[in-house]
């Protein structure tokens, strides 16, 4: 029986251009009929700025391809394409009807790469694997199709590769790897990371130079470092959490100066230097921590599994609100899961919190509706959490995609000063009461 996913939080897996429109130079060429084109074009969240995100080559496959093949379109396409748009790397995505009707979309890039143009090929039929997916399967593409063949090379010191949040999906993307790119500097590494301003392909030439490689993320990209590490060799390091606040932050940074083998002493000095000046801003603000009565007694996070575990990490282990169930909605892949859930009941204090991989918003509000908060709950989303503000009363900060009553250009809750950010939008709803 068909199931349907109400108020979903992710996208089919040909969203993965959104991941290839986040670096400069590559241009996306869709081999899609015209609705899945028209649909994608609708995501206007920006780009790297090199094209617009609403600009795409499309064979834009109608009734007459999908019967007799629509192979010749695509050819027709991607050469049209390399005779107008001056890309750097074309990186063609398959859909639901070219892979079904059978197009052998690969040889026909494959082709074009071997008389010497730059074009890529990614399977992101949507029936395979979401965006989430779909990202990894671009990064393996890359990897596979452009960046040189093993052999020896020079390794910067220093130099890591950074691989982190959703490019242009999660809303606070472009913010949080600004400030990992900050956090590394302090201790003394070089990120290298793809994603956004200024970075794009020279930086994707850098990767086979990275020192070691850096997931931030509790699943997504562990694929991809995993296939550096085959084709490199290159070591990689895994921390699941987005490092939000002083607790986290401060772990993060210490497992990671022990992982590069640098100085722990200028790192533990780094950490009580910014501890120091966080907790100042905290003590001035002290009055309204401790007198807001109506600040909520426990929470729920409604979001992909990155921003579920960091926002409970903090909320628990920083702001000392009680976890309910989390939700982390983007459809985890199962040999996952376990994983994911120890990352939830890594907390302070002897406290856990369950994490369900419900999909479904319309579910997961009627859960959320049967729980008790004692008092207001704070319900920390997306959009489509706006709701459960209105019918429970709840303290509702919209955080996560999709996002339509909130601007976030380059901003994160990352790091000692993001959390200061956070802190401020929470209690901001909450005294929001007072009005």
């Amino acid at each position: 029986m068909a199931k349907l996913t109400d108020q979903a939080t992710y996208k089919c897996g040909l969203a993965a251009i959104q991941s290839a429109q986040s670096i400069e130079g590559v241009l996306p060429i869709l081999h899609a009929g015209p609705g899945c084109s028209g649909k994608l074009a609708g995501f206007d969240f920006g780009t790297s700025g090199h094209f617009s995100s609403s600009i795409f080559p499309c064979s834009n496959l109608l009734e007459a391809e999908i019967v007799f093949g629509g192979e010749q379109r695509l050819r027709d396409t991607i050469e049209n394409a390399l005779k107008i748009i001056d890309a750097d790397l074309y990186a063609v995505f398959t859909s639901c009807a070219s892979e079904i009707i059978g197009d052998d979309s690969e040889e026909i890039a494959n082709e074009f790469r071997k008389a010497g143009k730059p074009v890529i090929h990614v399977s992101t039929a949507g029936f395979k694997g979401n965006n989430y997916l779909g990202h990894e399967w671009l990064l393996a593409s890359i990897f596979d199709q452009y960046l040189p063949a093993a052999k020896p090379h020079t390794i910067e010191k220093g130099l890591v590769n950074v691989f982190a949040s959703l490019p242009l999906h999660d809303p606070f993307w472009a913010g949080n790897y600004d400030a990992l790119e900050g956090l590394l500097a302090e201790i003394g590494l070089k990120a290298n990371i793809i994603f956004g301003y200024g970075r794009g392909l020279k930086n994707v030439d850098r990767i086979p130079k990275a020192e070691f490689n850096l997931v931030v993320n509790p699943w997504l990209g562990l694929d991809s470092v995993r296939l550096l590490e085959e084709k490199y060799g290159a070591p990689w390091f895994h921390w699941p959490s987005l490092p939000i606040g002083p607790d986290e932050t401060g772990r993060f940074l210490q497992a990671l100066t022990a992982f590069a083998g640098l100085d722990k002493g200028k790192t533990q000095n780094l950490i009580d230097a910014k501890e120091k000046k966080y907790y100042y801003y905290i003590e001035r603000f002290a009055n309204t921590f401790l007198e807001t009565r109506i600040m909520s007694k426990r929470f729920s996070v409604v979001s992909d599994s990155q921003n579920a575990l960091a926002y409970t990490r903090f909320l628990v282990n920083d702001l000392g609100v009680n976890p309910l169930t989390q939700y982390a909605t983007e459809n985890v892949p199962e040999h996952h899961r376990d994983a994911v859930r120890g990352y939830f009941k890594d907390l302070n204090y002897g406290l856990e919190a369950e994490v369900s991989f419900e999909t479904d918003g319309y579910l997961i509000h009627e859960e959320i509706k049967k729980a008790d908060y004692l008092g207001y709950p704070l319900i920390i989303g997306s959009t489509w959490e706006k709701e459960l503000e209105e019918e429970l009363g709840a303290h509702y900060l919209v955080a996560s995609w999709p996002v339509t009553e909130r601007l976030i250009i380059n901003g994160s809750y990352v790091g000692y000063d993001g959390a200061l950010r956070f802190i401020e939008d929470i209690y901001s709803v909450v005294l929001r009461r007072f009005l």
